[in-house]
Parts: structure tokens; sequence; C-alpha cells
């Protein structure tokens, strides 16, 4: 009787496993859309808001989530204490610690990040077009996602239940 329990046990714990890797896939994608979701606000905010990038963050805050409304907060928050920083070594501070707690990769970050490090804007159209091109980086990145995530989250499930049977046959 208890071995019957201890084998359920470890396909249980193996299975959950999996799910909990095919929950990182899906939460990877879901964390890409909504920063290309956020990198489109900020364009609709410059666009037709007029705003300043530090005005941008502030309307942003108002309409986003957390964790991104506290760090879009603190970043217009500095910004206005007039430290001497500039806007992009502020914005990429604020907005790596924010990514830090999410499910996304280094490289997916700094495709967010890409439109402010060339920070010496000449004109609204610049800055348009620099979110833009990051805009498609993150699209692309999603595009693969997308395309890997299936195989993958059936893969991760499969694999956690057949390593939890291995484990059982072994041990018995």
């Amino acid at each position: 009787m208890l071995r019957i329990l201890g084998a359920v046990m470890i396909i249980s714990g193996s299975l959950g496993l999996g799910l909990w890797y095919r929950q990182q896939f899906i939460s990877r994608l879901q964390t890409l859309r909504e920063l290309e979701g956020i990198l489109e606000l900020f364009m609709s905010e410059i666009r037709y808001g007029k705003s300043t990038l530090p005005e941008c963050c502030l309307h942003l805050a108002a309409r986003l989530g957390e964790p991104y409304a506290q760090a879009f907060r603190d970043v217009f928050e500095e910004m206005q204490e007039n430290t001497g920083a500039g806007f992009s070594e502020v914005f990429c501070r604020h907005m790596e610690e924010c990514l830090a707690a999410l499910p996304v990769k280094k490289e997916d970050g700094e495709n967010f990040l890409r439109f402010i490090s060339k920070s010496s804007y000449a004109d609204e159209g610049m800055q348009l077009r620099t979110m833009e091109m990051s805009r498609e980086l993150l699209a692309g990145a999603i595009e693969r996602v997308e395309r890997e995530n299936e195989e993958k989250c059936r893969l991760a499930v499969g694999l956690g239940a057949m390593s939890g049977l291995l484990l059982v046959i072994v041990l018995l």
C-alpha cells in the first residue's frame, strides 16, 4: 500500500514539475506580448499625445498594471527630481529591475530596451522609428516563441510524466 502511495506521489510530483515548466513557457509568451503592447502605448503617447518621454512614463503608469506601473512611476519621479542622470540611464535601471522579476530572457529585455539606448533623439520621428524597430524585434521573438511553444509545452508535460514513471519503475 505504501509503495502504491509513493508511486502516485512520485508521478504527481514529476507531472507537476512538467506543468510548471509548461507554465513558464506560456508566461514568457504573455510577457513578450505585454512588452510589445507597452511599446505601442509609448508610441501612441509620443505620436498623438505629443508627450515627452518622462510624461509618457507617467501616463503609462496610470494605464498599466504591476509590476510595470511602479517601474514607470519610479522613472517619472526620478526624472522630476533632476538628479542629473539621463532618461535612458534611469529608464534602463528601473526597467531592468522590473524585467528581472519577469519570465523573460535577457535578449528579450535587451530588445525591449533597445529603443532607449540611443538617447540622443533629434526629434519625435527618430524616437518613433527606434521604438518601431524595438517593437518589430519583439514581434519577431513572439512569432518564434509561438512556433516553439506548442511543442515545448507538450514535451515538458510528457517528459515530466515519463520521468515520474521511470523513477517508479526503477524504485519498485
